[in-house]
């Protein structure tokens, strides 16, 4: 995972990517790049982003992320984002990032997840975007969601 300044630099990638794609704020902001850090760490929903590698690497989790995937921040910022899906599921999760990639965002998605222990999950309401730097940049694609239920 990043240090903190990377993880508050990219945090502000993160909310400033969500308003310029979606036209709302994640959060509200709160004026202060490390105040926002802590909030979106603490948001009471989950929070995710992948890196722009030919693998995608998971590089940001909030608490609930980690939580959630049952995983340390190391873990988590070791992770291969494609492993997140299970292996029948993956070629319908690839189609679904390809498509945020063409339009910016996409909002409504569903889908099965799987957590560092093998736990299954059912995530909605999820709002898929890019990622970039001030400049344009693409730096990755982001999830966020409030609802999910384990499956047995």
């Amino acid at each position: 995972m990043m240090n903190n300044h990377d993880t508050t630099r990219h945090v502000g990638y993160l909310l400033r990517s969500f308003h310029r794609v979606v036209g709302q704020a994640l959060l509200p902001p709160l004026g202060d790049a490390i105040r926002d850090a802590q909030q979106l760490f603490a948001a009471p929903f989950v929070v995710l982003s992948h890196g722009v590698e030919g693998d995608p690497i998971l590089n940001y989790g909030n608490a609930l992320a980690l939580q959630l995937g049952e995983m340390t921040a190391t873990q988590f910022g070791a992770t291969p984002s494609r492993v997140t899906a299970e292996p029948m599921l993956r070629e319908d999760r690839q189609s679904t990032l390809d498509t945020v990639a063409r339009q910016g965002y996409i909002s409504g998605y569903a889908g099965v997840r799987v957590s560092g222990t093998g736990r299954r999950f059912l995530i909605e309401n999820v709002v898929l975007w890019n990622v970039s730097d001030d400049d344009g940049n693409p730096l990755g694609q982001a999830a966020s969601f409030d609802r999910w239920s384990f499956l047995h």
